[in-house]
């Protein structure tokens, strides 16, 4: 905790003087036009990922980025997503798994979270991308698995996403869109879904969702099977 408190001590003393005129502008108000909804995992700094400063990302995390479907939990992501879109009037939502995630392990082996109950019930948001794996990719398995595991959630949490009545209509509208993002902790890649082509490419070739998600499923054999 020390180097915690020491790192409060750094930023009065060095950084928050440099930038002060920044805070003064954020003091009464903020304008993010991006909700970020990612992982909970100590690993992923969103601000360092996309270069972005105080006052840019409205930031939602939890365990698994998950995104309960409208009506089924409506708790505080549900309410981040409702304020995001209807009083911040965001322009885009990004949900952002990553590599190694410890949720996804969870998901694809219920047997190891069977002593966390809380935990537990939570990944269950995750059971349709589950269910996608396993009955879709045969012969898929370990980091292999969990790397499929972490794009089809990614893909369920952006379904689950269209589900909101305030995300509908704004993409409707053609107010708001919708992005899927997987970062890759060991490389610093980040890949996103692309609309057009139903796969995940390089976040600067892919083209953001307005309609309703559309699942897809790649060729087991276009992967390499360990």
């Amino acid at each position: 905790m020390e180097h915690i408190i020491n790192g409060v001590r750094k930023f009065q003393r060095e950084v928050f003087p440099k930038t002060r005129h920044i805070f003064e502008q954020l003091a009464t108000s903020q304008n993010p036009e991006v909700l970020f909804i990612t992982c909970a995992d100590s690993r992923i700094v969103p601000s360092l990922i996309t270069q972005t400063g105080p006052g840019d990302l409205f930031l939602c995390r939890n365990a698994g980025n998950m995104v309960p479907p409208y009506g089924e939990l409506l708790g505080g992501v549900s309410a981040t997503i409702e304020y995001a879109v209807c009083v911040l009037r965001v322009k885009d939502i990004i949900v952002c798994g990553h590599s190694d995630c410890g949720a996804m392990k969870g998901v694809l082996n219920p047997d190891a979270v069977k002593e966390l109950p809380t935990v537990k019930s939570w990944l269950a948001h995750g059971e349709l991308a589950r269910r996608i794996v396993l009955e879709n990719y045969p012969g898929v398995s370990g980091k292999e698995a969990l790397e499929i595991l972490t794009e089809e959630n990614v893909i369920a949490q952006m379904e689950h996403l269209r589900t909101h009545p305030s995300v509908a209509a704004s993409c409707v509208r053609g107010e708001l869109r919708i992005h899927g993002w997987v970062y890759h902790i060991h490389s610093g890649r980040v890949d996103a879904w692309d609309e057009s082509s139903s796969s995940f490419v390089p976040v600067e070739d892919a083209t953001p969702i307005r309609s309703p998600v559309r699942g897809r499923l790649r060729p087991v054999l276009e992967r390499k099977v360990g």
